[in-house]
């Protein structure tokens, strides 16, 4: 099949989100200037660049008593923000922390997670989650939206320091059988990382025959 993304796909449900995947989940911690908390997933979210690492974020539409989200408007009004990454075994509460709620909920209490102190900035870090990455904003850059009354927009953050849990390092590196990083997939489905395999790419497989040479 193919159709215009102007028109209509003709399918149950829009397949977009469903084909540009899995997409990593982007649970962040933020707080505004009175010490609120909140905390949100996000599977528009990604890293951008390494050196330094910075990350992105999508948001899409407005907060439903009006303005925008609780996370965009904590960020801009802070300039800080923690990435937890979400893992197979706390997925229930990672769903729990996404319902639709009032600017008042504290979110780490629906989930009932452990708010840790994070080093270098004043959100808090989700202390189930094996990785954190604290964040530093950078801008936020308006997108086009089909809708004036839903707009799209996208921060970018850069990362200043990382947390990551020593259970899960084998041998220096990440190990992702002992990770299991959640992902989203299309509609309401996920996938976690269980199946891992190598590859190469030709130079540095020509590196590698060279160097046993």
């Amino acid at each position: 099949m193919f159709y215009e993304t102007s028109e209509h796909h003709g399918l149950k449900h829009n397949p977009f989100k469903a084909i540009v995947s899995p997409r990593p989940i982007g649970w962040v911690s933020s707080m505004d200037k009175e010490g609120v908390l909140n905390l949100a997933p996000f599977s528009f979210f990604n890293a951008m660049s390494d050196n330094p690492p910075t990350v992105v974020l999508g948001f899409s539409g407005s907060h439903s008593e009006g303005g925008p989200k609780d996370t965009l408007a904590n960020i801009e009004e802070t300039g800080e923000f923690v990435c937890n990454v979400v893992t197979y075994d706390i997925r229930d509460a990672m769903n729990a922390t996404s319902e639709m709620t009032a600017r008042a909920t504290n979110e780490f209490e629906l989930g009932n997670l452990t708010a840790l102190p994070s080093s270098l900035v004043k959100p808090p870090r989700v202390g189930e989650s094996p990785v954190n990455m604290e964040c530093k904003y950078l801008q936020t850059i308006d997108l086009p939206s089909n809708n004036p009354e839903h707009p799209n927009r996208m921060l970018l953050g850069q990362v200043v320091g990382i947390h990551i849990n020593d259970d899960i390092i084998t041998d220096g590196l990440v190990d992702m059988s002992k990770f299991r990083p959640l992902a989203r997939l299309g509609y309401k489905d996920y996938t976690s990382v269980t199946d891992v395999f190598s590859l190469l790419r030709p130079d540095q497989a020509k590196q590698d025959q060279r160097a046993k040479r």
